[in-house]
């Protein structure tokens, strides 16, 4: 499974944007708790989904400070 490029995340809108975060820091969460439990069977996920969480985070980023000046 290839790494999500970030251009599909500057696509989304602000609302998108937000409920992807949410949903991406949720699927974290549970990953954790599987990993936890002894129960996860893909631990390279961790690495999917703490790129995704941080191309998200770079885009509301990039959206605040372009909102500023």
């Amino acid at each position: 499974m290839p790494l999500p490029k970030i251009a599909d995340a500057r696509s989304l809108n602000d609302e998108e944007l937000t409920d992807q975060i949410l949903a991406v820091k949720k699927e974290l969460f549970q990953l954790r708790m599987q990993q936890g439990t002894r129960q996860l069977n893909n631990p390279h996920q961790f690495k999917h989904v703490k790129h995704r969480l941080a191309q998200l985070l770079t885009v509301e980023r990039e959206r605040q400070l372009k909102g500023e000046s």
